[in-house]
């Protein structure tokens, strides 16, 4: 195995944990926006991964990164509220809130980050590594 290969598996583990992280901030600040119907009222994403397999099934016993297959809507109920004097109120009086779970989003937010910094470490000890093992040549 190529010794940049592990750059490219921090790399992708990094644009991962990015996606991760746009998608938590995303569903936060739509957590408390107000809809008059179903239709139109902000679902919580997430992010789908899954490791690279065909080119470790190709290569086998090689390391693999991530890869991001999509994003899905939560299919968690939505939020509805009798709210009659709101001005979004749909004409049974109700008004309709995004299923984001704010706990669960900000351990996301979390999880996300330091998954990000330690993809991060990962690359700068490679590249630590790299440098000293240049420099034991020219001893």
């Amino acid at each position: 195995m190529s010794s940049f290969k592990i750059f490219d598996i921090a790399g992708s583990g990094m644009t991962a944990q990015s996606l991760r992280l746009n998608l938590v901030a995303s569903n936060l600040s739509n957590a408390d926006s107000v809809s008059s119907s179903v239709e139109q009222t902000y679902r919580s994403r997430q992010p789908v991964f899954a490791a690279q397999l065909q080119e470790a099934m190709d290569k086998r016993n090689t390391p693999v990164g991530v890869q991001v297959l999509g994003v899905v809507e939560s299919q968690a109920p939505l939020r509805m509220e009798y709210a009659p004097d709101h001005p979004m109120a749909n004409d049974e009086g109700y008004i309709f809130k995004p299923n984001v779970n704010t706990i669960e989003e900000l351990t996301n937010m979390m999880s996300a980050s330091r998954s990000y910094r330690d993809n991060v470490e990962v690359a700068n000890t490679a590249k630590q590594l790299m440098l000293q093992t240049l420099r034991l040549g020219q001893s």
